[in-house]
């Protein structure tokens, strides 16, 4: 297949690309930065300038645009980035494969978990409706934009990941820094949900989905096993042979981080049910397995 990978050059297109050359595709990446390599397109974001000549020879086009929602702090202006750097790319994708004579059979974009909302007592998966706290409804946002794709005949898929695991690039070395310096520990009452997922079974679902016809709508991208912060930070210290003792409180978490402490203190509990469904096999279901693997490679 020809693949295009818009943020192919990033944490996760980098890896996608990487496996799909090994299984024997094409794959044309649209970067911001400067093209360094053949297949390497330069795109604003914003506009199918430069690209949409190429829509027309791709089987599949994968969307991992968005700036991420780790950077602090969450000003007014941070926020907009948020959302344009999701919502426009989206814009000029559906704009592109409207005007190609030849349309992808296939588009997979990037969502997050937060679609559900960070509060809810019960399990959510796919059939769940959205939550109206700002990271569900910017979450709602980016999906909508490219909905029109529906109509113009494109099976489209929604991926909603959480964190995804792995040794190098992400947020686990972030997260995991402070367990390696001797302060890990919970997040406020380390119930809340701590949605993960390995990056090879993150990269072998996005696999999965390209490939299944009857694979449409939104799917979970996250791991069955259900994990709360403490669960998360025990096993993670645990892994790291370090003491599991250093709990930041919530009052803390919202000084130091404000608005953006909701990542950390807050979160619902997910399951991937219609990956689960369609019989997709995670490698990792547990995460003392995944943090295992992480730390033998």
């Amino acid at each position: 297949m020809n693949v295009m990978i818009a943020g192919g050059r990033g944490f996760l297109g980098t890896a996608l690309a990487a496996s799909l050359v090994d299984d024997g595709h094409s794959i044309f990446i649209l970067t911001r930065r400067k093209p360094d390599e053949p297949n390497q397109y330069l795109w604003d974001g914003v506009t199918p300038n430069g690209w949409a000549h190429l829509v027309g020879e791709m089987d599949a086009v994968v969307n991992f645009s968005g700036y991420s929602t780790s950077h602090w702090p969450w000003t007014n202006a941070t926020k907009k980035r948020f959302l344009d750097s999701r919502v426009l790319p989206g814009r000029a994708f559906v704009s592109a494969i409207a005007s190609a004579t030849r349309r992808p059979r296939v588009y997979l974009q990037a969502s997050g978990i937060n679609y559900y909302g960070l509060h809810g007592k019960v399990i959510a998966d796919e059939s769940s409706p959205p939550a109206d706290d700002f990271l569900a409804q910017l979450t709602v946002q980016w999906e909508e934009a490219t909905k029109p794709l529906d109509e113009l005949g494109v099976r489209r898929v929604v991926m909603r990941s959480a964190v995804v695991l792995a040794k190098r690039g992400g947020l686990f070395p972030l997260m995991a820094l402070p367990v390696r310096l001797f302060f890990g520990g919970k997040f406020g009452s380390g119930e809340q949900a701590m949605p993960w997922i390995h990056i090879a079974d993150y990269i072998d679902a996005v696999k999965f989905l390209l490939e299944n016809e009857n694979a449409r709508g939104a799917f979970n991208l996250i791991s069955p096993e259900q994990s709360s912060n403490a669960v998360f930070m025990r096993e993670a210290c645990k892994a790291f042979s370090r003491p599991y003792w250093f709990h930041l409180p919530v009052f803390l978490l919202r000084i130091l981080l404000g608005e953006m402490s909701v990542l950390l203190i807050h979160g619902r509990f997910s399951r991937p049910q219609r990956l689960l469904d369609m019989g997709f096999d995670f490698q990792y279901k547990s995460l003392p397995s995944a943090l295992q693997n992480l730390l033998q490679n």
